[in-house]
């Protein structure tokens, strides 16, 4: 026991005499300074990155820090980061900087601010007090949140990444993004499923009561390996946001998948969204094969006739009813509440009469997207789904199937 005690006293003693001994060497660990960013940015190029921003950023969360955009300066730029934490976009415009350094600000009163300016230069300060934002003779200070509550977001895994052309992903993601679900309690129809096949690339969206498939094929020589197929589900707001960047940006789109995030490089600008784990929908069982009567439309004629007869629908089903018969569609609607409409539309059809109702809404929905002068609308009964498709489109195939409803 006492030799314990004597052995416990001689390593206390050791480790005294060690810790003294780097004291008056000065190898003790550096304290870190924080950083008190100073930077000068032209105000166009900054807003043109905060405006992509906006969709990103939850305004409302029990997360304040989720509602902050994160600065970074260093070298000839700064960095911009936000996240919800299951999408999150990181950006970049030039500046010239005077400290490097990190700040989070909040993001919607940052871009308003910003946009309020002339075209100027826009100086950020950030010193003890807060951050100072100023332009010209304006001048403000801003609160700001510790860059060490900002979320680590994943790095792009170190695989090797897929091109993705940026004209097929803009008509894929347009042509399905609003056949998405709303409903939460469906997790597995909140996102679009993306197919990356050896002979196409595709989309496919619904919500149960329609369904959007877009395919773009592939054009490969001789020498191009053959992949394996690969399916991911892309979260709407997710399509949201990519939709904005393709918009905004020129040239092909990087793509990488991790092991729960997907990663979109869109002009410079990554765009971070976790996947969504889950089974997506046999959607091929739904789109019909024996359609018999098909009748083509004006896309354009049909748009204003349904927009014009949707006007006296009822409010909660939205419901038109497309009655078509040889030489012509008559659409109609009706409501206890406002009355009735009808329109004609003459068409090129010599089969069988039918009747059959959509919701309005949903028919608006493909129309508003279809580049094509003419549209065809494929039927069997009043009681089986539709297909609508664009007529002579170039480059893609769009199938739009639609239930019908019962009036």
């Amino acid at each position: 026991m006492f030799c314990t005690a004597l052995l416990f006293l001689y390593n206390l003693l050791s480790l005294f005499f060690l810790f003294k001994e780097l004291l008056t060497s000065g190898l003790t660990a550096p304290r870190l300074k924080k950083q008190a960013m100073e930077l000068v940015v032209r105000k166009n190029e900054l807003l043109r990155e905060l405006q992509l921003f906006q969709g990103i950023v939850e305004r409302k969360n029990t997360i304040p820090i989720l509602a902050n955009i994160l600065l970074e300066a260093s070298g000839e730029e700064v960095k911009l980061l936000a996240t919800d934490l299951e999408v999150a976009l990181r950006s970049r415009c030039q500046a010239s900087v005077a400290k490097e350094g990190a700040v989070t600000l909040p993001a919607k009163k940052l871009y308003e601010i910003v946009r309020s300016f002339p075209e100027t230069e826009v100086r950020i300060k950030q010193d003890k007090k807060g951050v100072k934002v100023a332009a010209d003779r304006f001048d403000s200070r801003i609160q700001t949140l510790p860059r060490e509550d900002f979320p680590t977001l994943p790095g792009s895994p170190e695989k090797k990444h897929k091109t993705l052309l940026r004209a097929a992903l803009k008509e894929m993601v347009a042509k399905t993004q609003f056949s998405i679900t709303g409903e939460d309690t469906r997790y597995f129809l909140n996102g679009a499923l993306l197919i990356l096949g050896q002979k196409a690339t595709s989309m496919v969206a619904t919500d149960g009561h329609r369904l959007a498939l877009v395919s773009v094929p592939i054009k490969k020589d001789k020498k191009t390996k053959t992949e394996e197929e690969e399916k991911v589900i892309l979260p709407k707001k997710t399509l949201l946001e990519l939709g904005k960047l393709l918009s905004e940006s020129e040239g092909d789109i990087t793509y990488e998948k991790g092991e729960n995030h997907l990663f979109f490089e869109v002009g410079g600008r990554i765009l971070i969204s976790r996947m969504i784990d889950a089974q997506f929908p046999a959607y091929e069982r739904v789109i019909p094969q024996g359609n018999d009567k098909v009748v083509e439309f004006d896309k354009d004629r049909l748009t204003s006739a349904v927009k014009r007869v949707a006007l006296l629908s009822n409010e909660r089903s939205r419901a038109v009813k497309l009655e078509i018969s040889q030489g012509k569609a008559e659409v109609a609607s009706s409501s206890s509440e406002f009355g009735e409409a009808t329109e004609e539309i003459a068409v090129d059809y010599k089969g069988s009469s039918v009747n059959i109702s959509f919701n309005a809404q949903y028919v608006l929905d493909f129309l508003s997207v279809v580049e094509t002068d003419v549209v065809s609308l494929s039927l069997k009964d009043d009681v089986s789904q539709a297909m609508m498709q664009p007529v002579a489109a170039s480059g893609y195939d769009y199938t739009y199937v639609i239930m019908p409803m019962r009036i």
